[in-house]
């Protein structure tokens, strides 16, 4: 599995395989990111392909905002599969900017999605969602990565 972070450039191989993890990012270096467990995750079922992750590899609080969306925006248009993972906290990571990345891409048959039980404020996307595909809204971030890496194969 090859990463990509933000932090250094994004040589995608537009041939292979790639997964761009969409979702809320943390604000602030004490909010834990939920993508290292969707590396971890990835790891266990040996996937072999490219995985975007839109956060920095080294941590810092402040980061140049045009360099990171254009790199965004590079990664969303070119990978193969968008996996939109929004375990939103209103204070910690209220994922306004995935709204309107998941809106830009609802309709897309790249894109798979899912939320933790509970996670507020996803009604309207479920909904979104559920307009344009019959796959299932995951509720666990392990049965959406495993449903992704079935798509791929």
């Amino acid at each position: 599995m090859k990463t990509f972070y933000s932090d250094f450039p994004l040589d995608l191989d537009l041939n292979q395989k790639s997964i761009f993890l969409a979702g809320p990012t943390p604000r602030s270096l004490s909010v834990k990111s939920w993508r290292p467990e969707a590396l971890e995750i990835l790891e266990e079922l040996n996937y072999d392909g490219q995985v975007i992750v839109p956060e920095r590899k080294v941590k810092q609080e402040h980061i140049d905002y045009i360099t990171q969306v254009e790199w965004e925006n590079y990664g969303t248009e070119n990978c193969k599969i968008l996996v939109f993972w929004i375990p939103r906290n209103i204070e910690t990571m209220p994922a306004f900017t995935t709204n309107v990345e998941f809106g830009r891409y609802a309709d897309s048959l790249r894109t798979f999605y899912g939320r933790p039980d509970g996670s507020p404020k996803n009604r309207y996307l479920d909904w979104l969602y559920k307009k344009f595909h019959t796959n299932k809204i995951h509720n666990n971030l392990k049965e959406l990565l495993e449903n992704v890496c079935l798509t791929l194969t």
